[in-house]
């Protein structure tokens, strides 16, 4: 119990240090947008307080299955921790925000094709944003894009080449999926495989589909400038986060779907083994 509520609390502040880290960094915060963070940690630290302190499931979706969620936690950090470092070097310029720029900009450039995501996104911007607001949007959005890739990536290794979740011990389908029910709409394996498929093309088409879906709205809501910092930080995050979670549920839908085939597949072999001749 007590190691279980340690640990919640260490998770807690953790996801406080992630929601304050553009406000930590960025540079003319005002009063009204750092009491909005500090009520936005508060909500967040008691929830997961609530989530990983509790023995029964809750909202969370593999909480015993690490590294599912250390992993889309490190990348989200990463993305806002960088995007706000870039944002920040505009002012307070240092050797660390120097170099994170200069990376942001190379990857950015080496993204930034026709129809490709940063493409996308650098589309909404109206036609007579300045030369340095795009640039300032093209490291956010190379620097996200490929951190969520690049998470992506290490989880897939994580499933093929170190047997997620089985790495760790048996896997609790009710603890690790406990939105899931596996007692209602038919076969199990076919809705996970479902739900898989489904994940991998949304997470794979979200990417596109957010630009244009802002793009669309801009009769009813105004164009998109990301002119505030806070706001392109978090934007161009979810942007690039989202996807990506999706891809790795998908990813883990379709693994935990093949472990209960192949559990029925063994069940099976192991009863005609012992019928009799």
């Amino acid at each position: 119990m007590i190691s279980r509520l340690a640990g919640a609390l260490l998770r807690a502040i953790l996801v406080v240090l992630l929601v304050a880290t553009p406000s930590l960094l960025l540079p003319d915060v005002s009063s009204d947008v750092t009491q909005i963070v500090a009520l936005l940690s508060i909500f967040a630290a008691a929830l997961t307080i609530f989530e990983y302190a509790s023995v029964y499931p809750g909202i969370v979706e593999f909480r015993n299955a690490p590294p599912f969620n250390r992993l889309r936690f490190i990348s989200l950090f990463l993305i806002v921790f960088l995007i706000s470092m870039v944002v920040r070097g505009e002012t307070n310029p240092s050797a660390v925000t120097d170099a994170i720029t200069d990376f942001g900009t190379g990857i950015g450039e080496a993204i930034d094709f026709p129809y490709s995501p940063v493409r996308q996104i650098l589309l909404l911007l109206p036609d007579d944003t300045i030369s340095e607001h795009v640039g300032r949007v093209r490291m956010a959005a190379g620097i996200s894009y490929f951190i969520s890739m690049l998470t992506l990536a290490v989880f897939y290794f994580f499933v093929r080449i170190r047997n997620w979740p089985l790495n760790r011990g048996p896997f609790n389908v009710w603890v690790n999926l406990p939105t899931f029910d596996p007692t209602t709409g038919g076969d199990v394996v076919a809705r996970l495989e479902r739900d898989a498929r489904f994940n991998i093309v949304v997470g794979f088409t979200m990417p596109f589909m957010i630009p244009a879906a802002l793009k669309a709205s801009e009769s009813l809501f105004g164009p998109v400038t990301l002119d505030n910092p806070q706001s392109m930080v978090w934007i161009v995050a979810a942007w690039a986060f989202l996807p990506a979670s999706l891809l790795m549920r998908g990813l883990a839908m379709a693994r935990i779907a093949e472990m209960i085939e192949r559990k029925r597949a063994k069940t099976a072999q192991a009863r005609q083994a012992l019928q009799p001749a």
